[in-house]
């Protein structure tokens, strides 16, 4: 397979309901979409679903278009490849930068399944034809405000709830809601906004009387001995998420003890290469694992699709359908779920159709490379 032509598109979309978390509210995203094209014709789309800020992570949606404009797609244009694991391995010189690295990633997993005429899930390992979808709440600003989420999403079948939570958003919003909803499954997540404080260890720990099915990154990514230890205090299992950036963390925080359950992130890792031997790995260990989300559009969406359809994906992931987020999204047709459940693409390929012409509208720069040169 030879890539003659890549392409970079800053899309611009709104959000149907405003999104905070202990970090920074948004109201609409930019993502960059990636467009590969082999000499044949065909096609792969990829999302590159980083932050705008560097909040979530280092990365940003400019330090993306920067590594990918300069390092990423010049290494895949012109150069023949057999799998996408060759595509990996064109750019293994470049450190970090996961979340550009995903986007051009995903792109080549697509390009490479259609041009062998099987689903992306098909080539990934996947071996469902339906995956369990939860819905991720942001801080709202009353606990009624977020009844009435929860409410909502509860009512549109969805059997997983999660709560972001912040020092002085926490234990008081769970309760409510567990009171309300005795029997939802319901986790909560920090994005690594506790310390470690008498205060904040005092309300994580009072979580554990809730009945959650995780508590996720209460504190920073480095700090893997503070999850361990609040996971040696407490009954409620522990989940990682920006900890685990590759397989080599994965193991660290293993061996550590300071998780009990694993988000896998195709944009935090990397691709979708790196996030099936993370779940490989998980497994040998008999970690359960479920696919996190970043507010993808329906590109990457669609891609954490198939990989839920891994085995080892046995806990509702942030695979909701589109409409939850967007009102109109990137493809066509776009995400749906119903009663939480959501079908597994079994076309060729990415499994639904690029909306070119809402790209195009919605798009706020472009740039491409052919043949070893930039062309906007």
């Amino acid at each position: 397979m030879l890539v003659t032509e890549a392409s970079l598109h800053l899309v611009r979309l709104p959000l149907v309901h405003e999104f905070r978390t202990s970090s920074h509210a948004k109201k609409h995203l930019e993502h960059i979409l990636v467009r590969l094209t082999d000499a044949d014709g065909a096609v792969g789309w990829g999302e590159i679903a980083s932050p705008t800020d560097p909040y979530y992570s280092p990365e940003t949606v400019d330090t993306c278009w920067l590594v990918a404009e300069r390092y990423l797609l010049p290494a895949v244009v012109g150069r023949s490849w057999q799998h996408p694991s060759e595509v990996a391995a064109a750019w293994a010189k470049v450190r970090g930068h996961r979340f550009a690295k995903a986007g051009v990633d995903i792109a080549a997993w697509v390009l490479w399944a259609t041009g062998r005429g099987v689903p992306l899930a098909q080539a990934l390992g996947g071996t469902r034809r339906s995956v369990v979808a939860g819905v991720s709440l942001g801080i709202e600003p009353t606990i009624d405000a977020l009844l009435a989420e929860v409410t909502k999403q509860v009512e549109a079948g969805y059997p997983r709830v999660k709560l972001k939570i912040a020092p002085g958003w926490d234990v008081e919003p769970v309760r409510q809601v567990r009171r309300a909803f005795p029997e939802l499954m319901l986790h909560v997540d920090a994005n690594g906004a506790y310390g470690e404080s008498d205060d904040e260890l005092r309300a994580l720990r009072a979580l554990d009387e809730h009945g959650l099915s995780m508590i996720e990154q209460p504190f920073g990514p480095r700090n893997l001995l503070a999850h361990a230890t609040l996971q040696r205090d407490i009954d409620t299992p522990i989940c990682l998420d920006e900890s685990v950036d590759s397989v080599d963390d994965l193991r660290t925080a293993l061996v550590l003890g300071a998780l009990k359950v694993l988000n896998i992130k195709v944009s935090r890792m990397g691709g979708l290469g790196a996030a099936v031997l993370a779940h490989d790995v998980a497994g040998e260990h008999g970690i359960p694992v479920w696919c996190g989300g970043m507010h993808e559009f329906g590109v990457g969406r669609a891609a954490n699709v198939a990989l839920s359809s891994l085995p080892g994906f046995t806990l509702p992931s942030d695979v909701s359908a589109s409409e939850k987020y967007y009102e109109r999204d990137v493809i066509l047709p776009p995400v749906t779920a119903a009663a939480g459940v959501v079908e597994v693409p079994a076309v060729p390929g990415l499994g639904h159709v690029v909306d070119t012409e809402l790209i195009e509208a919605a798009t706020l720069r472009t740039t491409t490379v052919r043949a070893g040169r930039l062309a906007e």
